[in-house]
């Protein structure tokens, strides 16, 4: 941002500036955005200032007094070449003994090139100052007061080149300050973008498990009470009522789903996310479905924090739910919970041959059950915690998933 757009920003927050007080600041404004009008105003009262008797009087000397002040006015544009033009007018001024106070431009063309250029060029410009001073000294002041007009007229030379380098290096400190706030809100958006997509991700594989497994689950009721139906009309219809019960449950979970993510929520509170305890609640439910499941859990799980019970929960679910659509009928599944104060295991074991392996008349076949999203995102979740997901086939038949969750900080041990 440049200064001048820094000052009417702030013209603008302080509500367009009222009477005198915001003079000072359009003044800024001004010069900033037009710095050759600006330069030029200044030029033209300078010439006013130093040089009108001699245009009243259509001397010849003025026309070195314009030569002097002119220039100036694009000093901010190229501000080495008129201190060079300047300089070169005041050696001719000093050959041709022409007296003018329009020397006091040198002062203001070696303020710029203070306030531009770097260190190397500003000493180099003072010293054609100071050789300057010495020949004007020289020639025009009497004897006895040479020393002093010499320190009185480098005093002011040096007084203006440490104006020049103390306003080039606040314009280089306020460069910087705006670098580093650009730098900020920049990685302010990327954080902000990664934050976003790792939310995103976080609710697509939320949604994954929740839709997935419960659909899953009533297809296999449909399919059951479709073939029963007219063989056994009473199991159909059991079929079917847990068919409505796995769909409200669904419905359940999604509701509490989003109300956690809606701040205006006000039940969101009273809807707690699946657990450990709800591991026996999912078996059930797979069961129903025509996958006999037992459960087991060793160890204390009441220390085990909440993130991680959903975590297990969610991982269970997804390897009973690709069990339900890849084996073949009639197979088994075992889950398994450990739970320790360091680390949290969990493994689901089935013995059903997959589909395809069937559909291939015993052959050979290559299960696909491992490479499809939901077991990235079973590794997501581990990843969270530090752990790591196994999946693939056993070598007798069947399929397993184990996953292990580190309770504790492994680099604070």
């Amino acid at each position: 941002m440049s200064t001048a757009r820094r000052i009417e920003t702030a013209l603008r927050r302080d509500g367009g500036g009222h009477g005198l007080a915001a003079v000072p600041a359009r003044v800024m404004a001004f010069t900033s955005r037009h710095p050759i009008w600006a330069d030029t105003i200044v030029a033209v009262g300078l010439v006013l200032i130093f040089e009108s008797g001699n245009l009243m009087r259509l001397s010849a000397w003025s026309v070195v007094g314009l030569a002097l002040i002119l220039p100036l006015a694009l000093r901010r544009r190229a501000p080495v070449a008129v201190f060079a033009v300047i300089a070169t007018v005041a050696l001719v001024q000093w050959i041709v003994d022409a007296r003018t106070g329009a020397d006091a431009s040198l002062l203001i063309a070696l303020y710029t090139v203070a306030a531009t250029q770097d260190r190397r060029r500003t000493v180099y410009a003072l010293a054609v100052v100071e050789t300057g001073i010495l020949l004007a000294v020289g020639r025009w002041t009497l004897d006895g007061y040479r020393f002093g007009a010499f320190v009185g007229l480098s005093a002011m030379a040096v007084t203006a080149v440490v104006l020049g380098a103390n306003l080039r290096t606040r314009r280089r400190y306020l460069a910087a300050l705006e670098d580093r706030a650009h730098r900020l809100e920049r990685d302010q958006e990327q954080q902000a973008q990664l934050a976003v997509a790792a939310e995103r991700a976080r609710i697509a594989r939320e949604m994954h498990d929740i839709v997935t497994h419960n659909l899953s689950v009533m297809v296999a009721l449909a399919d059951a009470a479709a073939m029963t139906v007219r063989s056994t009309p009473d199991r159909s219809a059991t079929a079917m009522e847990q068919v409505s019960g796995t769909g409200r449950q669904a419905l359940t979970e999604m509701r509490r789903f989003l109300g956690v993510l809606r701040e205006d929520e006000p039940d969101a509170a009273r809807h707690p996310q699946p657990d450990l305890a709800r591991l026996g609640a999912l078996a059930e439910q797979v069961r129903a479905a025509g996958l006999p499941t037992t459960l087991t859990i060793q160890g204390d799980t009441r220390e085990v924090p909440q993130g991680a019970q959903l975590a297990v929960y969610r991982l269970a679910q997804e390897a009973l739910t690709n069990t339900l659509k890849h084996a073949e009928p009639g197979a088994n599944a075992r889950i398994r919970v450990w739970s320790s104060p360091e680390r949290l295991e969990l493994s689901v074991v089935d013995d059903g041959r997959p589909r395809a392996f069937a559909a291939a008349g015993g052959t050979a076949a290559t299960s696909t059950t491992g490479t499809g999203s939901g077991i990235a995102g079973m590794r997501e979740r581990a990843a969270v915690y530090g752990g790591e997901v196994a999946a693939g086939p056993l070598p007798g038949g069947g399929w397993r998933v184990s996953a292990v969750l580190h309770l504790t900080d492994p680099g604070g041990s």
